[in-house]
């Protein structure tokens, strides 16, 4: 992992390598042009040295013919051979603009060094006059070799004069080679330092803004830092603090909603059960009576209308049970048939009643009066408001992994804000005139909801003066944790 620690000692490194490197590439230069300088400084001091050590020579020269002592002829061989060791290093030297004239001062170096040692020699062999011929030659040569020198010398100033002038411009070129790469380097260095600045404070600042989104209670906004440092290290960990403060709050507000819709079906369970008390007047009074009615009519002849309270009885029996136990759909659809009886005898023709049921869909648990108060909402609106009444048609078939139950009208219809306030229970469709068993449609609906632990047990299909189609989506397995109604 690339630590902050990492970065700034890299960022030093970088630093201290491009100084480092301006600075080698600046001395490298100046030297280069010291060195270019220093030899041709050495060419003029070589010469120079050819001019003196020749003078010297006469010097040490005379002053052994003047007294000749084996000190002052040692002198003599020294500046000699000084003079021999100036000659090999001005060979060196030649080039094509010198070449002529310095052949001809070796030459006469040559010249110089034989008169000398002639003089020597005579003077040695007591022959004075020609010693003194060979010192004249030799003293004539000295100023030959001075004269030679310094036209050796115009000539090596006529040849660097444009070197020289060159090696001036250079310098000015060096120093704004310099400034250059100075200003260079310091735009780099910015740039690089900017760039890299960056990279600590931006995910900085991301990670203060993602703080104060938090801080705001807004704790969906995802932070992600692209870097691999201490910084994105404290990132993943923030959004992970963040995602498990998002999962408990909304954990804390699921369990609110679920103590809540608890809570209502409860209100829903005990009004249910309220309800369900205010019409058990004395049920087995009740019950009795309807039977001796029933016997009675039987026994007067009156068969429709025993059986007519014999379907009562059944009804208001299986009305009375409690709304909390579930019960078969071919239970439902046995007390619809007993209730759809009691209707036609009712409505005689103006109810006509279809139903298309599957009887191996039967078998599925479902709460107590769910069918038979949607079926009473289809006569109270549908059939009962029309002269000429209608058709109610009942269907039950398999889905699949569901058993669809449909209850269709041809009824007036019901608006579309109507239908939503249906099925978000906001009241219930139902008659205040005692026609209804008490049982409202929300209600029907909210127990479905709760039974099976699912929203979307139940649809309507209306188009206003077209008729309604209310449809039941069953599963034939529920699933596992729900409620019972």
């Amino acid at each position: 992992m690339n630590t902050v620690q990492k970065k700034i000692l890299s960022l030093t490194a970088i630093v201290l390598f491009i100084m480092v490197a301006t600075w080698f590439i600046l001395t490298y230069y100046n030297q280069k042009m010291q060195d270019q300088y220093n030899d041709i400084l050495q060419r003029y001091l070589q010469m120079n040295e050819v001019s003196a050590s020749s003078q010297q020579l006469v010097t040490s020269l005379n002053n052994y013919i003047q007294t000749p002592t084996s000190s002052k002829l040692s002198n003599a061989e020294s500046d000699r051979q000084r003079l021999l060791d100036a000659q090999l290093q001005i060979a060196d030297l030649r080039n094509n603009s010198n070449h002529f004239t310095l052949t001809n001062y070796l030459n006469l170096i040559d010249s110089l060094v034989d008169s000398t040692n002639r003089s020597i020699r005579f003077l040695g062999e007591k022959n004075n006059e020609e010693a003194l011929n060979d010192f004249t030659e030799a003293t004539r040569l000295s100023k030959y070799i001075s004269e030679m020198t310094l036209t050796l010398l115009g000539t090596e100033l006529q040849t660097y004069d444009q070197f020289y002038r060159g090696m001036i411009m250079q310098s000015v070129e060096l120093k704004k080679l310099g400034v250059w790469m100075l200003a260079l380097f310091t735009f780099l260095l910015l740039l690089f330092t900017y760039w890299f600045s960056l990279s600590i404070t931006r995910p900085i600042q991301r990670l203060t803004q993602a703080a104060r989104e938090l801080s705001r209670g807004r704790f969906d906004t995802h932070i992600e830092i692209y870097a691999n440092d201490e910084i994105s290290f404290l990132a993943k960990t923030f959004d992970r603090m963040r995602i498990n403060i998002n999962n408990l709050i909304s954990e804390i507000q699921t369990k609110a909603q679920l103590e809540s819709e608890l809570q209502k079906n409860k209100l829903l369970l005990q009004e249910s059960q309220l309800r369900s008390l205010q019409s058990q007047i004395n049920p087995h009074f009740l019950f009795n009576t309807l039977d001796t009615l029933s016997k009675k009519a039987y026994l007067e002849g009156a068969v429709e209308t025993s059986d007519l309270l014999t379907s009562v009885a059944r009804l208001l029996r299986y009305n009375l049970k409690r709304l909390d136990r579930p019960v078969t759909l071919y239970e439902e659809v046995r007390v619809l048939r007993e209730y759809i009886f009691i209707q036609k005898t009712r409505f005689t023709e103006r109810l006509r009643f279809e139903e298309e049921v599957d009887e191996a869909c039967l078998y599925v648990q479902i709460p107590s009066l769910t069918i038979q108060p949607i079926i009473e909402n289809a006569v109270i609106h549908a059939i009962e408001p029309l002269e000429e009444g209608g058709t109610i048609t009942f269907r039950v078939r398999d889905g699949g992994s569901e058993i669809i139950i449909e209850i269709e009208d041809e009824g007036s219809g019901i608006s579309e804000e109507k239908i939503l306030h249906i099925m978000e229970d906001r009241f219930a469709i139902q008659e205040g005139d005692g026609h209804s068993t008490g049982i409202g449609f929300g209600n029907v609906i909210n127990r479905l909801r709760l039974y099976y632990g699912r929203e979307d047990i139940m649809a309507i299909q209306s188009v206003v003066g077209k008729g309604t189609k209310v449809i039941l989506k069953l599963p034939k397995e529920r699933e596992a944790g729900v409620n019972h109604v």
